[in-house]
């Protein structure tokens, strides 16, 4: 490959995401407004900032040209996401079709997941950074979810769990850097992904019962703090 088209695979695929990202700025930021006009905010912060990160990590660790539609539907992924966040800001006398509303939406982010590494791998387009990509739009779709039902339902420190052990466990790389070697790839990890950000879905359903949220809350946290702690077992062996 010359220097010229190691350039344009370096620069194409990357250009193509912030595009992306900005196409689907729009209904985002439009179902954001409906849900809530004052977490629009939010949108904005959860939609540029993943885009930004991801465009900086393609630029470094991305090895084809074209971008490929498992990350355009990663990136639709990613743009539910922030657009169920302006729900964190709902006011308590919200229409009830706006709960409802979340829930389809999240539900459909979780039914494409899944699908864009079907697509890689048939589009012969499959990466690092692609696993990488899907695996930080289902930790910001957990932690979306757990902080509207934070927000807006009886629940305690299991939403903590099941909104933020991703991005503790990543903190404590600074700390011991060895939590930082590469993982195996695992079935037992990805089920209990689904498993989590299912139950997050379900607990966000208007009709779902109160006193059943925080034992399906806590069951689920359970599980993936289980999950983490095979992985730290297995990582503490080999740091």
């Amino acid at each position: 490959m010359s220097m010229i088209s190691a350039f344009a695979a370096d620069r194409n695929a990357p250009a193509r995401l912030i595009v992306s990202g900005a196409v689907l700025a729009l209904p985002a930021l439009l179902l954001a407004w409906a849900l809530a006009p004052r977490g629009v905010a939010i949108t904005v912060l959860v939609l540029a900032g993943g885009i930004a990160l991801a465009s900086r990590a393609m630029i470094r660790s991305y090895p084809h040209e074209r971008l490929g539609g498992a990350n355009l539907i990663t990136t639709s992924r990613l743009a539910l996401t922030a657009a169920i966040s302006a729900a964190i800001l709902a006011p308590a006398g919200r229409p009830g079709w706006v709960d409802w509303a979340v829930v389809g939406l999240a539900a459909f982010a979780l039914c494409l997941d899944g699908l864009d590494g079907w697509l890689a791998r048939r589009q012969g387009l499959s990466s690092g950074f692609g696993a990488r990509y899907d695996l930080e739009v289902d930790s910001a779709l957990a932690a979306v979810l757990a902080a509207i039902l934070w927000a807006h339902r009886e629940a305690g420190v299991e939403l903590i769990v099941l909104g933020a052990a991703r991005y503790v466990f990543v903190a404590a790389r600074q700390v011991w850097p060895w939590l930082g070697a590469p993982l195996f790839d695992s079935m037992r990890r990805k089920t209990v992904c689904v498993i989590q950000i299912a139950a997050l879905v379900a607990l966000t359903v208007p009709v779902f019962p109160d006193g059943l949220v925080r034992p399906v809350a806590i069951a689920a946290a359970a599980l993936v703090l289980w999950s983490f702690a095979i992985d730290i077992r297995w990582l503490a062996k080999r740091g």
